[in-house]
């Protein structure tokens, strides 16, 4: 076995997978949050329901695996990463899964829905925000070949093309949220105060989505700095 395949043996057994797994898990998560704003905006509170439902699952099963990774977390070396940016990244990724079955379970709680004229900028808004995630995902896909190229190498180049794409659709999620916040503004005088107070909140949060994404790519930086 040559020093490479050595090497990438010994990280099998270490958290690059199970990281992996982890992001798998929270993509599968937020994918399930465009079926369920469509279910609201349709007055479908009963598929919103089920959609909910499958969000708190996907939820519930990265936590767990959350859980694993972290009891299964060497104390020791971890050649090309460190504990602490395998526990950060962990901890974001965890954040974005959190903040996805959060923005469902307060919108099904109040039966929340948007204007009929925020709709579609909405959905534009939330699209990005989940493309952002996984994006995210893809990087962190590439996690292992990162590790068995020493982090050096044309790998690298894919990785950081990659992390530019991010920055794109991070940055576009954020001129969609303007514009959202922008129409709403402009009518929030005709509404509800409470309601429109929760509005801003899940508006809010929809962008952290996308923030949270860029910051996964951001550790990932950090590892190539390295």
């Amino acid at each position: 076995m040559s020093p490479k395949n050595i090497v990438f043996e010994l990280f099998g057994r270490s958290p690059v997978r199970p990281l992996q797994a982890h992001m798998q898990k929270v993509r599968a998560c937020i994918a399930e949050l465009p079926p369920f704003f469509e279910a609201v905006a349709a007055d479908d509170w009963e598929r919103a329901r089920e959609q909910q439902e499958k969000i708190v699952q996907l939820e519930h099963e990265a936590d767990r695996l959350k859980k694993d990774l972290r009891l299964q977390l060497p104390k020791g070396l971890m050649l090309a990463m460190s504990r602490r940016d395998v526990l950060d990244t962990l901890l974001i990724q965890d954040r974005i899964a959190n903040m996805t079955k959060d923005i469902a379970g307060l919108m099904l709680g109040r039966q929340m829905q948007f204007p009929p004229n925020m709709q579609e900028p909405l959905h534009h808004f939330l699209e990005r925000s989940v493309a952002a995630v996984d994006q995210a995902g893809r990087a962190i896909n590439e996690l292992d070949e990162l590790v068995e190229a020493g982090f050096r190498g044309h790998e690298v180049e894919v990785v950081n093309e990659i992390l530019k794409e991010l920055d794109q659709v991070e940055h576009e999620s954020d001129e969609a949220q303007r514009d959202v916040r922008e129409i709403l503004f402009r009518q929030e005088a005709e509404l509800p105060p409470v309601n429109v107070m929760f509005m801003y909140r899940i508006i809010d949060s929809i962008g952290e989505l996308a923030d949270l994404a860029q910051r996964v790519g951001s550790r990932l930086q950090l590892m190539l700095a390295k």
